[in-house]
């Protein structure tokens, strides 16, 4: 694999001879990833040589594990008539920063629809029920899929931004963190080695996604970190943060920091492989 890395028509007869060899896009895209290529560059260079449309190479790879979402790319999408400015990119892990994904009025209509049926925040475990979790000291809540008119066009804003089904997400979840709260790193997509992981992905499979959205601005703190990447996102109302991982993704492992002034409202939308039931 050096020699490929090293010279393009090496690269061009490695790739062929082991699409040949009977090795899938993935595995073949998964090596060169390994050797150092972005996964981005990876993707479009596995298109040209095996003549195919990057597209189509996106969903090749997504074939094995159930669907996946689209990353929205720079410098900006258009979602349901609504622009969203895509003003950060990091390619691994896939990181999106989204600007402009719901005005002011619509972030604080969903903090008055969900305000009433806040209670503690839960988290699941490894048998896929609910319990309180010291590691994140929120209150929380949750929607309905298309419970509400706004729902309803913020989950069609989503879906089309990311080609991804309404019916593939989770029901959006509310959060409010006050001073001192937080959420401490974790993953999003659920532990296979867990007792209770195939109770949690039996009918709608794993988490492939998870987009984040500030509904207020801090007076200070409450961003998203990811320690692996080394990536903070500041709380702005409005801009949402998405990112995109597989089961096993150590990369993907973020925190919600620490508020240290004022307060912190986000709505939380995870995707699936399958329909979600």
């Amino acid at each position: 694999m050096n020699s490929v890395t090293s010279h393009s028509n090496s690269l061009r007869d490695w790739i062929q001879s082991t699409a040949r060899a009977g090795h899938d896009i993935d595995q073949i895209v998964q090596m060169m990833l390994r050797a150092g290529y972005q996964p981005r560059q990876a993707r479009q260079l596995v298109a040209k040589i095996l003549n195919r449309p990057a597209v189509a190479i996106d969903v090749a790879m997504d074939v094995r594990n159930g669907r996946r979402s689209r990353h929205p790319e720079a410098p900006s999408q258009l979602a349901e008539g609504r622009r969203v400015d895509v003003t950060m990119s990091v390619e691994c892990p896939t990181i999106r920063v989204l600007e402009g994904l719901m005005d002011a009025q619509e972030c604080d209509e969903l903090i008055e629809l969900a305000r009433p049926r806040l209670d503690r925040s839960r988290t699941v475990n490894s048998k896929g029920d609910d319990q309180l979790d010291e590691a994140r000291t929120s209150q929380g809540m949750f929607f309905q899929v298309g419970e509400a008119p706004l729902i309803q066009r913020v989950e069609q804003r989503i879906a089309a931004l990311l080609d991804m089904p309404v019916e593939y997400g989770e029901g959006l979840q509310v959060l409010h963190y006050l001073p001192g709260q937080q959420y401490e790193p974790h993953y999003d997509w659920f532990d296979p080695t867990h007792h209770g992981f195939k109770t949690l992905t039996a009918k709608s499979g794993q988490r492939v996604a998870t987009v984040l959205i500030y509904l207020n601005t801090p007076e200070d703190g409450g961003g998203t970190h990811f320690p692996n990447a080394r990536v903070t996102v500041t709380a702005r109302r409005g801009t949402a943060v998405y990112f995109a991982y597989q089961s096993g993704d150590k990369d993907s492992l973020h925190a919600g920091l620490p508020v240290t002034a004022g307060e912190k409202w986000i709505a939380t939308k995870w995707l699936r492989e399958l329909p979600f039931v």
